[in-house]
């Protein structure tokens, strides 16, 4: 009897080492897929070499580029003709992180060049759904002088939710862009992420919440300030407690804009935690 107990014992000892090579390291959904950073690290490098098929291999079936002109690829397009990453390799570049359980945020930057990359879970792989490239310092279209209402986005927005959780988005972010409106950093910054961050094609360095706050109420103060460009278009793709936003913006003065955003799920309330937006030097401007 117990050298029936000593052998079960092996066989089981043997048995759960087999299920946990099978399973492949902690954090893995399996040996053959690799993590956000490893698939991340493997895209960029693949880009910069122009290798297609390598690269094609991580893209989402909704994947788009959009490069430091705001030109915007598909999927297609990207596998047809492979763009040039702005940053190249990336060696030498600062590189930041949002983390999430089913997207994942990778921001680099070298000089005035930065990049985002939005990781988003599809089943057991990670996928390469958003790249987005901003060049700072582009010089900005006349500031709009006009007297107008915000109608759009602050009251309507070419848009029809999905879900719940697209409808929140869409209620926290109309919220927010009325408080842009009317300069109230207090009725903003709750719609706000603590890691905010936002790149502008205009702007000449990232800017934090606080940056913000402190610029809506200068505005406040002097009674000057644009009002938030209208929409043209918006796309979201749900992941959990994570909403990835991608928009068209026409400004009442200047060339339209191509915006990035991330939404996060934080005590019960969907904030906005990163903001990309790149203007689109090809077009023409608008006069108001």
């Amino acid at each position: 009897m117990k050298r029936f107990s000593t052998s079960a014992l092996a066989a089981s000892y043997l048995l759960c080492g087999l299920l946990m090579a099978a399973l492949g390291k902690p954090g893995r959904a399996s040996a053959d897929e690799p993590s956000a950073l490893e698939a991340d690290h493997d895209f960029v490098q693949a880009a910069a070499k122009g290798d297609t098929a390598t690269v094609g291999k991580f893209l989402d079936t909704e994947f788009t580029w959009t490069n430091t002109e705001g030109r915007t690829y598909s999927r297609a397009d990207v596998l047809s003709s492979l763009p040039k990453p702005a940053l190249g390799g990336e060696a030498g570049a600062n590189q930041l992180r949002q983390m999430h359980s089913q997207v994942n945020a990778i921001m680099t930057d070298r000089d005035k060049i930065h990049v985002l990359r939005l990781w988003v879970k599809r089943g057991p792989a990670w996928r390469l759904l958003v790249y987005h490239e901003v060049a700072l310092g582009h010089e900005g279209g006349p500031a709009d002088a006009g007297a107008r209402a915000c109608e759009n986005p602050c009251k309507t927005v070419p848009y029809k939710p999905r879900s719940e959780a697209e409808q929140a988005v869409l209620t926290s972010w109309q919220a927010l862009e009325a408080a842009v409106a009317t300069h109230d950093s207090f009725e903003w910054a709750p719609h706000i992420a603590s890691e905010f961050t936002m790149l502008g094609s205009t702007n000449d360095h990232p800017l934090t919440k606080a940056d913000r706050v402190a610029t809506l109420n200068l505005q406040k103060q002097t009674g000057r300030g644009a009002l938030p460009p209208p929409v043209l278009s918006v796309q979201m793709f749900e992941f959990g407690d994570s909403v990835v936003m991608t928009s068209l913006h026409q400004p009442y003065t200047g060339k339209p804009v191509r915006v990035t955003r991330l939404w996060i799920k934080r005590d019960g309330k969907w904030i906005m935690s990163i903001s990309f937006q790149t203007t689109i030097e090809a077009s023409s401007a608008k006069n108001g």
